[in-house]
């Protein structure tokens, strides 16, 4: 039974961070799921009007470097929840060995676990309607969903279903760049989880099929596609082939526990 959350660490790579969730309030800082999941929690019987948080999540992060570095910083803030989202960026590459991401990944649950700490897992995408380099993933993805499935049965976890929300998979739930959530779907994926916390249930949906999208020209198509490759896909490559990240200069948005809403 899950008890009143007072305390929340949100851990991970840009997904967390809340990418391309642009924060009104701080033009260098992002919002995204993970923060708003933090304000719902105020005003939810499942958290508390003085609710403290943290994010340490940063983008391009592996989830070996969540685990070297985030991980112990999560541990030592004690809090009652951590959300732990990591494995995209590793299952991106195709060397990976996702059985051992399993491996690492429920190593950290179960430190979390005996620590007292609740746990909030998510599912990684379904990339069937990506474009072709990242729908080339989605073997990969189903794999180590099911592994992540299997952790939250044995270890108790909670698990934020986006690979079966299939209301995330509507045009405008997505950034420029295809990659990352735009605000609105960082929005559906904060209320995902709530409703998973509030009822240990998901978001009513039914069925597979993924949303209509509008059809495009040949011409127009083909244009937007290589404004995408020249724009986004050609900028991640180059980073893949020089060793960088684009979060590797980055510190935590939000490394200390910190209250969510100041008394008025």
């Amino acid at each position: 039974m899950l008890q009143t959350i007072t305390s929340y660490v949100a851990i991970g790579d840009s997904f967390s961070e809340g990418l391309m969730d642009h924060n009104p309030s701080a033009d260098d800082r992002y919002l995204g799921w993970a923060d708003r999941l933090a304000d719902k929690l105020v005003d939810s019987p499942a958290g508390s009007p003085e609710l403290t948080y943290a994010n340490l999540a940063i983008r391009g992060r592996l989830i070996d470097r969540i685990i070297e570095e985030q991980v112990p910083k999560a541990l030592d803030l004690k809090p009652d929840l951590v959300s732990f989202c990591a494995g995209g960026n590793d299952c991106l590459r195709p060397k990976a060995d996702i059985d051992d991401l399993a491996d690492q990944f429920e190593r950290a649950v179960i430190a979390f676990r005996e620590a007292g700490i609740e746990v909030l897992m998510c599912n990684g995408f379904d990339t069937e309607i990506a474009s072709p380099l990242i729908r080339a993933v989605r073997p990969r993805v189903g794999i180590y969903n099911a592994h992540l499935w299997s952790i939250a049965q044995r270890h108790g976890c909670h698990m934020t279903d986006v690979w079966g929300l299939r209301q995330l998979y509507a045009g405008d739930m997505w950034a420029d760049d295809r990659i990352h959530l735009s605000p609105k779907g960082h929005e559906l994926v904060a209320s995902q989880a709530l409703a998973t916390l509030e009822s240990g249930h998901s978001l009513p949906v039914t069925g597979f099929a993924m949303p209509a999208r509008p059809t495009r020209p040949i011409r127009a198509a083909m244009s937007e596609e290589s404004k995408w490759a020249r724009e986004y896909l050609g900028p991640w490559v180059g980073r893949r082939l020089r060793g960088q990240s684009s979060g590797d200069k980055l510190d935590a948005k939000i490394p200390e526990l910190t209250r969510v809403r100041k008394p008025e």
